[in-house]
């Protein structure tokens, strides 16, 4: 369906990610080798956009770290009235820094922020950032459209926005009363990546074949876990159906020729009749994909999990979070690791993919809570692991307690769950480095799992190859734990996982 447009102004939109390395380390970073994925957010505003008749570019300084000089000569060639970036607390200082280089070029430039960050701190955005003219709190795709679409006129009229009043005082408008209904919503405009799918990786080891893709089927999470900002989308959750989700999947195939895809879903298969709808179209419609998604145990059975294989379903991921059953219990609901434990087990003999994620230093860690996790890990029978570090975002439900419960330095740029910045007490950083590197060694030394991976020689032979041409950089990481070959110092932003229109997670998992 064509939308009238809803502005003259002809000039096009630019939207931006920030880099997750700067130029010079992004070659050697590990969190970019182990995986890059697009910017789903912004295609998906960009392709509303364009859908009522608005031009869009998209930048992604994330896959072309060196794009500053090219950003800089189009703005000043087209003179875009407004700049969109979107980001999570570890690259809003990389997203002032887009900004700064298009106001040094055109200062009557518009910037707007979105995503996580702008979501959980609102008016302290702008209050301390005069480099940002609104935030866009809340899923962006409407209010994004409204605000550049004449809402420069009456900005205290249009709901989801921070704007500054006259009196340059920093005032939100509310959230929206409705939401997005998200089978209306156009595919993401994946046209305006430059070198999509090719250019973008999914995670090592996580597909059987390239090209692979991403995508999110759903928002919000009705859970309230303590690790994780609902800033974005509050305690709502919504999802596309299975049609959608099929027709989606159908473009992609055609279109680019994607053999993998991975759900970026924060509980795929809450509604399980919906699942259930797509594997049965997949089954007998095939399209000739595999795909990966995440559950929580209570929403998976046999009988499901045996059609997901069916359909295709190639890995699962599971949030584990820890093997302490008292500090589980502090943090999540239903907290009953021998729920998960038979889960994991009903999802190999369905003969599924398993990955394990993880987080070490959440408030109440204790070294003895480590060696728990490690024991309960140890009698798992998962094929991938992915142990973050907590990180104690502005939006988690916790962090007004954060210094009562450890110490935090809050450093944004270093809030990538790549580094502890949160100490719980009776810990020290040097004990949680010293476990979190003894801890990837117990698991990686496994018989077991060597033999995976020796699997997947056959089973992914493009993620060996991806290996082994980035041999030193995955080893130094495995070692010694550093990220790139600056020897561990923070990069200009980072986090392993860029997803769209998501919270953040106090462990971001790729």
């Amino acid at each position: 369906m064509t939308h009238p447009a809803h502005t003259a102004d002809s000039r096009p939109v630019y939207l931006a990610q920030p880099t997750a390395s700067s130029a010079a380390s992004a070659g050697h970073d590990v969190r970019r080798l182990a995986a890059l994925i697009p910017p789903l957010g912004l295609l998906s505003i960009a392709a509303y956009l364009e859908e009522r008749g608005l031009e869009t570019r998209v930048f992604d300084f994330n896959a072309f770290p060196d794009d500053l000089g090219a950003f800089r000569q189009a703005v000043a060639q087209e003179r875009p009235t407004f700049l969109g970036i979107t980001c999570v607390t570890a690259t809003f200082n990389a997203g002032l820094r887009i900004a700064r280089a298009a106001r040094e070029i055109l200062p009557q430039i518009r910037v707007v922020l979105g995503g996580p960050h702008a979501s959980s701190l609102r008016e302290k955005v702008l209050a301390e950032y005069e480099d940002i003219d609104f935030c866009v709190v809340g899923e962006g795709e409407e209010t994004f459209c409204r605000l550049v679409s004449g809402g420069l006129n009456a900005p205290e009229s249009l709901a989801g926005i921070v704007f500054r009043d006259e009196n340059g005082a920093p005032r939100f408008t509310g959230y929206p009363v409705e939401t997005l209904e998200l089978d209306d919503l156009p595919y993401p405009a994946y046209e305006r990546l430059r070198g999509f799918p090719e250019k973008y990786r999914l995670p090592i080891f996580s597909y059987p074949r390239p090209p692979g893709m991403s995508i999110v089927s759903s928002r919000g999470c009705p859970y309230a876990c303590s690790y994780c900002d609902r800033s974005v989308f509050r305690r709502s959750f919504r999802y596309n159906s299975a049609a959608y989700l099929y027709n989606h999947m159908r473009f992609l195939k055609e279109k680019y020729d994607i053999r993998h895809l991975i759900f970026y879903d924060d509980q795929f298969t809450f509604n399980r009749e919906r699942v259930a709808e797509l594997c049965h179209r997949l089954i007998e419609e095939p399209l000739g994909l595999t795909f990966n998604c995440a559950v929580r145990a209570e929403h998976v059975d046999a009988e499901l999990l045996a059609l997901m294989k069916r359909a295709g379903c190639w890995m699962i991921s599971l949030g584990i979070e820890t093997g302490d059953p008292d500090l589980l219990a502090r943090h999540r609901s239903n907290a009953d690791l021998d729920m998960l434990a038979r889960c994991i087990r009903h999802i190999k003999r369905a003969g599924i993919r398993v990955k394990g994620l993880l987080m070490m230093g959440l408030p109440g860690e204790s070294a003895a809570s480590i060696r728990r996790s490690m024991k309960y890990v140890r009698s798992l029978p998962i094929d991938e692991f992915n142990l973050a570090k907590f990180t104690p975002f502005h939006g988690l439900p916790l962090y007004e307690k954060l210094n009562e419960l450890g110490r935090f330095d809050e450093d944004w740029d270093r809030m990538d769950c790549m580094n502890f910045q949160f100490i719980p007490k009776g810990l020290t950083r040097e004990s949680l480095d010293k476990s979190f590197l003894e801890f990837y060694k117990a698991h990686f030394t496994r018989p077991a799992v060597w033999w995976n991976y020796v699997t997947m020689v056959w089973k992914s032979p493009d993620s060996w190859r991806r290996f082994f041409l980035n041999l030193g950089d995955f080893l130094r990481f495995a070692l010694k734990g550093e990220l790139t070959q600056s020897h561990g110092q923070p990069s200009e932003s980072a986090t392993p996982d860029s997803r769209p229109e998501k919270g953040q997670t106090g462990g971001c998992r790729a």
